[in-house]
């Protein structure tokens, strides 16, 4: 008889065809765990599914013809995973030195935490500090409305939902582990519902977070666990991103802020698009280089659709 994994490693593929064969092959070239790997491909256009299904024969493909989104995608696959634990692995990654080995074991020494993560670096092995963050607040939104954590970026002031200077060389309790690679209980995964499905994209892994954290759960990363995640990849359309980013994050505060600070902190997230708006006009007209265009451009075309994000994301059955 099959010998049960231990991890169900899930990757979700949307056209990123070569990369997503890249973090398979890491995948299989780096761990050691028993595991089994599940790959959805959200009706990629780009011949993903087809690649896979000829380079990896012995995974668990499922290729759709219609795209599901991030979060309705896990929630799927969680529903026929058999480990004990699973692995979220974004698709434009690639697995360092047993890193699902070193994450498996973090999670079986710091059982308490309920939620793991790893360290995330760039192509060039920098750091990309992507990999938490720190749940939102009053202050933390205003500083992203005046630009405050742009401008300070290693600030733990400044910059307070990126943690500011830590620059994950140690081990952490984390609000917020990022989707990218993001270890859970599976048995955990269902008593939370997984993912909410009003979140589209962007926000689904914060809400799980602070969701589970009202069960006991104390995310922790450890910076044994190493991964490159190159971001991004499968989104190009900047002004798009925003509008999504705007509707997750407001809808997080809908949810999980405090109902006396919802109202104002609603507010200062509505203005931080005009606030970039009116600095990008200025900067238009006073420098009027390609990159000035691109940025008048792209919070011009957010601040026009701001009808689109002002309310966050519609309300969502939370299964599904």
């Amino acid at each position: 008889m099959p010998e049960l994994p231990v991890v169900t490693i899930i990757v979700i593929s949307y056209n990123t065809r070569a990369m997503t064969l890249e973090c398979l092959r890491s995948v299989v070239a780096q761990t050691k765990t028993p595991y089994e790997l599940i790959v959805l491909d959200n009706a990629s256009t780009d011949g993903s599914a087809e690649a896979i299904a000829d380079e990896f024969s012995d995974l668990h493909l499922i290729a759709e013809d219609q795209n599901h989104g991030f979060a309705k995608a896990n929630n799927m696959i969680a529903e026929i995973a058999r480990g004990e634990y699973l692995l979220l692995l974004n698709p434009d990654t690639v697995v360092l030195n047993g890193a699902v080995d070193k994450l498996v074991e973090f999670a079986m020494q710091r059982p308490q935490a309920r939620i793991w993560g790893g360290r995330t670096l760039f192509a060039d092995g920098s750091l990309n500090p992507k990999n938490s963050w720190r749940r939102m607040s009053l202050w933390s939104i205003s500083c992203r409305a005046t630009g405050l954590d742009n401008r300070f970026p290693q600030s733990s002031v400044f910059n307070s939902e990126g943690y500011g200077e830590w620059q994950r060389q140690s081990e952490r309790e984390v609000d917020i582990v990022t989707g990218c690679l993001f270890l859970i209980e599976r048995d955990f995964w269902h008593r939370l519902g997984g993912f909410d499905l009003r979140y589209i994209m962007y926000g689904e892994e914060a809400d799980l977070c602070l969701r589970a954290r009202s069960f006991g759960a104390r995310p922790r990363i450890t910076p044994d666990a190493e991964i490159v995640h190159y971001a991004g990849a499968s989104e190009s359309l900047r002004a798009r991103k925003l509008i999504m980013l705007l509707q997750a994050k407001i809808s997080l505060v809908n949810r999980h802020f405090a109902p006396g600070q919802r109202s104002l902190g609603v507010r200062i997230l509505r203005a931080w698009p005009l606030s970039r708006f009116a600095v990008s006009v200025i900067a238009h007209r006073l420098n009027g280089n390609k990159a000035a265009i691109e940025t008048y451009e792209c919070w011009r075309e957010v601040w026009a659709r701001r009808s689109e994000w002002r309310n966050g994301y519609p309300a969502s059955d939370h299964s599904g």
